[in-house]
């Protein structure tokens, strides 16, 4: 059974499963999702506990041995396998197995493991985990779901926050929900319940965004300038090398390049994003940013891409970062009212 991070509380209300699997790349709310099921096991009565780290040389043998074991001395159990890897390999994926056809008595079972790929969850081990219990999926909050995620997170502590607050909160803490939690926690503190300003919580916040050179290209074809500089600014005061940022923007230029020259001479759409090996879910991205350049725009970028990484090489002259800004702002440029509103 599926059930959503969000919809766990109800689901837990209405009585315990003998099998969890929680699993995500989002450490805060796999954690919160994970604590929600201790929780509720310990107030049905399932005092004792017990914690299996999958690592090393890990002998699956006592945990099923455990398993066998744990109705012989007639108290209520947890049994906590933690997975940090998310490959139990051959030997673990057939305990899993094993240990799903033969759920122990008297326990619940709690198995947290980190995101999955495809091959994983395909694997016999998880669909066993799926087919014998709940599977809690935990999806990361995207930058467009953070404002709401920020203002529900507020509301659980008794506070408001209008959209610029939110907005300015939603820059501060991308890409670190550990981190937004605990600046939302601090304005509780800070603050008694009710409205917050916008002058309140810049104050009181700190600049903790971190940012992933790889969602750099969702920006850029979206078109997003602030967050794009942003994110530009960050990656530099984080260390981030520009080789990697110069190999990220390259390659979504190639992209285009290829697309927009294929689809000037006719060849369909479609085959030209799986020929490029555009996702599906990308495909609005890459079509955003195809209408907004030109072929000409794109041939320049990538010649201006290429003297960047001369520069990176020390075999010219010039200012990195600055160039990969404007490399940046070729593909996304800013428009009239970005120009003439003043950053804050």
């Amino acid at each position: 059974m599926r059930v959503k991070a969000e919809q766990l509380a109800q689901h837990l209300a209405r009585g315990l499963q003998p099998l969890y699997t929680v699993y995500g790349d989002e450490p805060l709310l796999a954690l919160e999702a994970a604590d929600m099921v201790r929780a509720s096991a310990r107030s049905a009565g399932y005092s004792e506990r017990e914690v299996h780290t999958v690592e090393g040389r890990f002998n699956w043998n006592d945990l099923l041995s455990a398993g066998d074991n744990l109705s012989l001395f007639g108290s209520l159990r947890l049994a906590d396998i933690r997975i940090p890897s998310g490959k139990p390999g051959l030997e673990g994926g057939k305990a899993l197995q094993a240990y799903c056809a033969r759920l122990p008595a008297d326990t619940i079972t709690l198995i947290t493991l980190p995101k999955l790929d495809r091959q994983s969850t395909n694997a016999k081990w998880f669909t066993a985990l799926d087919a014998s219990g709940v599977v809690v999926g935990v999806n990361p909050v995207t930058i467009d779901q953070l404002p709401r995620w920020i203002g529900t997170r507020l509301a659980a502590q008794n506070l408001q926050a209008d959209s610029q607050t939110l907005r300015f909160l939603t820059e501060r803490v991308e890409g670190n929900l550990l981190a937004a939690q605990q600046e939302i926690r601090k304005l509780a503190l800070l603050f008694p319940p009710g409205n917050i300003t916008f002058e309140n919580v810049r104050e009181a916040v700190l600049d903790v965004a971190r940012y992933d050179v790889f969602k750099l290209s969702d920006a850029l074809l979206a078109g997003d300038v602030p967050r794009l500089m942003r994110m530009l600014d960050g990656l530099r005061n984080e260390g981030e090398t520009p080789v990697l940022i110069l190999w990220t923007l390259t390659r979504e230029l190639r992209i285009l390049t290829r697309i927009k020259a294929g689809h000037a001479s006719g060849q369909p759409a479609a085959q030209l994003m799986r020929e490029a090996g555009v996702w599906e879910s990308r495909q609005a991205l890459v079509d955003k940013a195809l209408a907004r350049v030109s072929l000409a725009t794109l041939t320049q970028a990538l010649h201006d891409a290429a003297a960047i990484d001369r520069t990176i090489k020390g075999l010219q002259s010039g200012d990195v970062w600055d160039a990969l800004g404007q490399l940046a702002l070729k593909i996304a440029p800013p428009t009239r009212s970005a120009r003439l509103s003043p950053a804050h």
